[in-house]
């Protein structure tokens, strides 16, 4: 099975795991995403462990290992992207399955379970037009300050969402435009998502423009920036006014 074929299946193996915990009633809250983290990181890592021996891992739910620093390939995976909208029981979660090569996001598959679908870095679609006012999707509880001034300086529509996978796949999807995040992520949140819209023929990099690095000793990952390239000057310099730049 290649890496792709292999990613999107765990995805979608991980994501039907889940389903069936939230499906049976039998837990609420925040036990439920607790136990969705638990079930989709087990499954996950004894898979890829098994699948792909030598390899290095990281995966938000499991001790991380120094040894993956010393591999040219590190699959990086988030059991549950979105936790607490999987527990709430709303559709804004995913599971990202993804592989770094000498650091570049180079393989990828989220999956978008309760919606159905599994996106991926080898089966790519066209990504819908731009509509004539742009649609930048930010968190729903905590939108970025950067990602608001640029909403501003561009009048862009604001698309509250969910998890950071879901997110990003809206720009793929055609539901939004452009995907601002500055603080609190990681590795995990954007390596699989970041393979899948580069794949899709879409910008990602960081908030300055240059590109996102994964399989580093320190896994904070601060800014992240995803849209059509027709976008990407109009982004920058709406940033660097906001910053006083």
């Amino acid at each position: 099975m290649s890496d792709a074929a292999l990613a999107a299946h765990l995805a979608a193996e991980a994501g039907r795991l889940l389903l069936t915990v939230r499906d049976s009633d039998m837990l609420e809250g925040k036990p439920l995403g607790e136990a969705g983290d638990a079930i989709a990181n087990r499954f996950l890592v004894a898979a890829l462990r098994a699948q792909r021996p030598e390899d290095g891992l990281l995966s938000e739910e499991e001790k991380d290992c120094p040894i993956r620093l010393d591999r040219r390939r590190v699959w990086i995976v988030d059991p549950v992207d979105g936790t607490r909208e999987y527990a709430e029981r709303r559709e804004d979660w995913a599971v990202h399955v993804g592989l770094a090569i000498d650091g570049v996001p180079t393989i990828g598959a989220v999956a978008l379970p309760a919606a159905g679908l599994v996106l991926r870095s080898d089966r790519t679609m066209p990504v819908p037009p731009a509509p004539p006012r742009l649609r930048l999707v930010v968190s729903r509880s905590r939108p970025a300050r950067e990602a608001m001034a640029v909403a501003e300086a561009l009048d862009a529509e604001l698309v509250p969402m969910g998890s950071a996978g879901a997110k990003a796949m809206s720009v793929i999807l055609g539901q939004s435009d452009i995907y601002l995040h500055s603080g609190g992520q990681y590795e995990w949140d954007s390596c699989a998502p970041a393979a899948v819209a580069l794949a899709h023929g879409l910008h990602v990099s960081q908030l300055d423009g240059s590109p996102l690095v994964y399989n580093r000793h320190d896994t904070y990952m601060p800014d992240l920036m995803i849209c059509r390239h027709a976008h990407v000057a109009p982004v920058l310099e709406a940033l660097a006014r906001a910053q006083g730049r």
